[in-house]
């Protein structure tokens, strides 16, 4: 009775490792995901910190992995901008004073490259749990203040950290700083305040976002296919 104890105890043991070894080992294509932050704006209205007026920041994110150490994301973000001339060192011409307020709504595509090969189990691969990025991309946003709208080609860039919490769960911190191809994210009324003629990339609005996130993992991608036609 003893031994049949003692193998059943040893079978268990062993089918729960192999369990466990399976769920870490699994990779897959894709994540969905979401963040919180706050926000900042750098323009007519602000030209010393990005975080002089915080807003608030939020996203829904969607991942493709192509591997360990590269992504391709693409982002749905809102981002709260505002901003008073008054509390600039700068003098406006006629001694005048402006201030806005901002909801900016953004489309992006972003490339996404890993320092560390970033992931959990295959430990021949020497993955890493955490590992910092870099992303770069391109999009459009959408800038609402005082009654008009605006639009204006954008392109962010960024760094973050993330870590892996457990085999499918992933938390991310990341800032970003986006530079519009307009001087009307932070409204009509701010355009050229100093003088200065807005072109195509002289005189434009940047707005930055520091958030928290979390995504999860689906679409376990398939190490040993066999196809048939």
């Amino acid at each position: 009775m003893r031994h049949v104890t003692i193998s059943i105890l040893t079978a268990i043991v062993w089918a729960t490792a192999a369990i466990c070894a399976t769920a870490q080992e699994s990779s897959y294509k894709y994540d969905l995901g979401a963040s919180l932050g706050m926000s900042g704006y750098i323009g007519d209205a602000n030209t010393s910190s990005p975080m002089r007026r915080p807003g608030l920041a939020a996203d829904i994110n969607f991942r493709y992995i192509g591997n360990t150490r590269w992504a391709v994301r693409g982002m749905i973000g809102y981002t709260g901008l505002s901003g008073d001339t008054a509390d600039m060192k700068n003098v406006l011409p006629g001694g005048q004073s402006y201030k806005f307020t901002a909801s900016v709504y953004d489309i992006t595509a972003r490339g996404e490259f890993n320092f560390l090969p970033y992931g959990i189990g295959e430990t021949y691969k020497r993955l890493s749990r955490i590992s910092p990025y870099v992303t770069a991309g391109i999009g459009v946003c959408l800038s609402s203040s005082g009654g008009e709208t605006s639009a204006a080609p954008v392109i962010p860039l960024g760094i973050g950290v993330k870590y892996r919490l457990q085999p499918r769960l992933n938390l991310g911190a990341e800032f970003t700083m986006t530079k519009a191809f307009g001087d009307n994210v932070d409204g009509p009324a701010l355009q050229d305040l100093t003088g200065i003629k807005t072109s195509f990339v002289k005189n434009t609005d940047w707005y930055s976002r520091l958030t928290i996130g979390l995504t999860f993992e689906f679409g376990e991608r398939c190490e040993t296919c066999h196809y048939v036609d």
